[in-house]
């Protein structure tokens, strides 16, 4: 197409960078959404032939539909008739350009301020509301803080349409603030859906969102969502039989900015089960011992102000050094950590219980009951436990119950009726686990 066949249109498009016709339908769609939430008629982008001829004059040998004509005037801001003309020819330049620069008339800056016009309101086309932003924020706030008291099914649903609506609105806003609240929002979609699906038995999609977490916060320098993922990964990588890197992912987790005291207990904790797995008493106290110490009355938006299931309270983290405790063989201080945990716990509401802490804190104490060979009082901390209906008996409780059901083969439980049947009414218990049925299984993890 030579000069004299561009339309306006054309050079208009060209000159916005939007000749293309991908580029060119994207500005169209963006135009036609705001003209519809005006109450306006519109019509679909042209097809690439369409468009084709919409820059070569005359090609078009009819005017097009109106609502065709409505979205070109507002994107242009030019008349159909002039749209569809040629283009203006450049003049040739002066033979002394330095001594005959002539100045603009008014015509010519009147074309360049309509096409900055133009521009510029195809840019604000391409913000999003911010009441639209605030919702979705305001999803992802309830759904981590009704974590455990939400079953996972219904969880990572809930959480699949989240991430889903932040892409979306990713591609429909060109804000460099939105994009930074977006893809904050999509970290902690990703995140959540990483913890449910580690719930749910299936660890790859698991490992592979945190890590999609982690990259979005990066994106955004957010620290707190890296550490967050990456005690994740730090979590699934011991669970999978890694716990030397799990030590070394937790301590990275620890380097990044930002972070409260409530972030650095939660990695803590983490590094601290690591450390169990890999029998180091040494280090593992040294560990349980300064994420208690955080109290420098630090705090983050993700792990604090939004909570949830990103926070780690109290409760939390005394569930976790109960674990840690009977990975060391120490019954004693098992014990006291779970009692702490379901103490705390028990201060709550019912409804405000998450199961995703009670559950391993019940198991755990039964854990150090079996170690001392009290068969009856592992039975009633495993009462509340053993009624969980199906879909929340995620992965965490199906590994402590499998170690319980191990310490009940001891020798010394051998000819034991009570022993027995706590053991059957285990396996009955988590064949209907799910994660059961996606195939859990973590031999390091559920060591005794």
């Amino acid at each position: 197409m030579n000069g004299e066949d561009r339309t306006l249109l054309c050079e208009l498009a060209t000159a916005q960078g939007i000749k293309a016709h991908s580029k060119f339908s994207e500005a169209y769609r963006a135009a036609a959404s705001d003209l519809t939430r005006r109450g306006a008629d519109v019509a679909p982008a042209p097809t690439q032939r369409h468009l084709t001829r919409l820059l070569k004059v005359g090609a078009v040998k009819t005017e097009p539909f109106a609502p065709t004509v409505r979205v070109l005037e507002y994107m242009f801001q030019r008349p159909i008739a002039e749209l569809l003309g040629p283009a203006p020819m450049p003049q040739s330049p002066p033979v002394d350009a330095v001594s005959q620069t002539r100045a603009p008339n008014e015509s010519e800056l009147l074309m360049t301020a309509q096409d900055a016009a133009v521009h510029a309101g195809q840019a604000a086309s391409l913000h999003l509301d911010e009441m639209s932003l605030d919702q979705l924020d305001d999803d992802l706030v309830v759904l981590a803080r009704s974590y455990g008291m939400t079953a996972p099914s219904q969880t990572y649903e809930r959480a699949k349409i989240l991430l889903q609506a932040a892409q979306s609105m990713l591609e429909r806003t060109s804000s460099p603030q939105q994009h930074t609240r977006l893809y904050y929002a999509a970290a902690q979609a990703t995140a959540l859906l990483s913890a449910v699906s580690f719930d749910l038995g299936a660890m790859a999609p698991a490992v592979s969102l945190a890590r999609s977490s982690a990259q979005y916060g990066k994106t955004i320098e957010n620290g707190p969502v890296q550490a967050y993922a990456h005690g994740m990964l730090a979590f699934m990588a011991f669970w999978e039989g890694r716990p030397t890197g799990a030590v070394r992912l937790a301590r990275q987790a620890l380097e990044f900015g930002g972070l409260g005291d409530t972030a650095r207990r939660r990695l803590l904790a983490i590094e601290a089960r690591a450390h169990g797995h890999l029998r180091n008493d040494r280090e593992a106290q040294r560990a349980i011992r300064q994420a208690g110490e955080q109290a420098a009355g630090d705090r983050d938006e993700l792990h604090d102000d939004i909570g949830g299931e990103f926070d780690f309270d109290l409760a939390r983290t005394a569930m976790s050094n109960a674990t840690t405790s009977l990975l060391l063989r120490d019954g004693e201080a098992a014990e006291a950590s779970a009692t702490e945990a379901l103490a705390l716990l028990s201060n709550r509401p019912e409804n405000e219980q998450p199961i995703v802490v009670s559950g391993p804190a019940a198991i755990d104490l039964a854990r150090a009951r079996l170690m001392r060979r009290e068969v009856e009082g592992a039975s009633e901390a495993l009462a509340s436990v053993l009624q969980i209906p199906p879909e929340w008996r995620g992965a965490g409780l199906l590994e402590r119950l499998t170690a319980a059901r191990i310490e009940l083969t001891s020798p010394a439980f051998e000819r034991a009726p009570a022993a027995v049947d706590l053991a059957e009414r285990i396996e009955e218990f988590s064949a209907l686990s799910p994660a059961r049925r996606l195939g859990a299984v973590s031999p390091l993890a559920i060591e005794a």
